[in-house]
């Protein structure tokens, strides 16, 4: 089947097609940081318009129901580092079942990912004019995005990617020919307690789940450890 046919994966279902994850919020605060030397009534865009953010996780089952075994992430997001690299990690606000980018449609850009224990943290660049900049004018989705943060709301993010999804031992796996396209925005998440700041990484300890932290094992060496005792 054409990817550009395929359907999207509904909650509880399994098969092969586009999955969306709504895997976080956004939410810039009015820090110091952020408006330093600036008066609480002055119209103040950051240039670049850069936020942290949590933007998935492995191991731990999200609002939709479905795992992300850690072999099928990693690989995906360091094949997508090419993609930062290169500064064509672009993505939309909101995303169409589709599983292409909307060039009419890009809001940001990700500039920067890594991993901390089970949590794929990073940065975001809103694709803000100089219009908007400099009198509020909203023109691009970009400027869309960042009049929604600078007014104190949160929004959220949300991956997109191509995949099977699997039952096993009870369980919703997604596949290993799962592919990430990208990571859009979007209003609601679906990865537990994952989340945009303009306060720095620091801000986002609280959301983060690392091996040490959580009791919850990847399922992943859970159906390893059966096949093997399957085997003996």
């Amino acid at each position: 089947m054409n990817k550009s046919e395929l359907q999207v994966i509904k909650e509880g279902k399994t098969g092969y097609g586009i999955l969306i994850e709504n895997d976080g919020y956004v939410q810039l605060n009015k820090s110091k940081r952020l408006r330093e030397g600036i008066g609480d009534d002055e119209w103040f865009v950051p240039k670049p318009f850069i936020v942290d953010a949590v933007f998935q996780k492995f191991g731990i089952k999200n609002a939709n129901g479905r795992i992300y075994p850690e072999s099928v992430l990693k690989k995906q997001v360091e094949m997508y580092q090419e993609k930062i690299n290169d500064r064509r990690a672009m993505a939309e606000l909101n995303h169409p079942a589709d599983s292409t980018i909307d060039l009419g449609r890009i809001s940001h850009n990700i500039i920067e990912l890594h991993w901390v224990g089970q949590t794929l943290v990073g940065k975001m660049e809103l694709n803000v004019t100089e219009g908007f900049r400099k009198y509020g004018i909203i023109s691009s989705r970009g400027d869309d995005a960042a009049q929604l943060l600078l007014n104190g709301w949160k929004i959220g993010v949300s991956s997109r990617g191509v995949g099977s999804v699997e039952q096993k031992l009870g369980q919703q796996i997604v596949g290993d020919d799962f592919e990430l396209i990208g990571f859009d925005i979007v209003s609601d998440p679906s990865t537990p307690n994952a989340y945009i700041s303009a306060e720095g990484e620091d801000a986002l300890a609280p959301y983060v789940e690392s091996k040490t932290m959580s009791n919850i094992k990847p399922i992943n060496e859970k159906i390893e450890k059966i096949k093997n005792i399957l085997k003996s």
